[in-house]
């Protein structure tokens, strides 16, 4: 089972030659082997726009998603900028 979530560039300008457009994509998913046959986690892959396939996949426990939200929640905090 795969299902996605959410998908987007991000925000960093096209026209920069040293940094491409990145795109990254949540799912969620039972399909990852290693972690264990029917486990479920979150999926986060990153990869330049234009280059499917090219990208890093993260699968990421319940514990570790969390993780990565409260990191994110964090930073926004950082810049003056609210969760919502």
């Amino acid at each position: 089972m795969r299902k996605s979530i959410d998908d987007a560039l991000d925000d960093h300008p096209a026209d920069d030659d040293e940094r491409p457009p990145v795109s990254w994509v949540v799912a969620v998913s039972d399909d990852c082997d290693a972690c264990g046959l029917g486990e479920l986690r979150v999926v986060l892959t990153v990869e330049e726009s234009g280059r499917a396939g090219a990208g890093l996949v993260a699968h990421l426990s319940p514990p570790t998603a969390r993780r990565l939200r409260a990191a994110v929640a964090a930073a926004l905090r950082e810049i003056g900028e609210d969760e919502g």
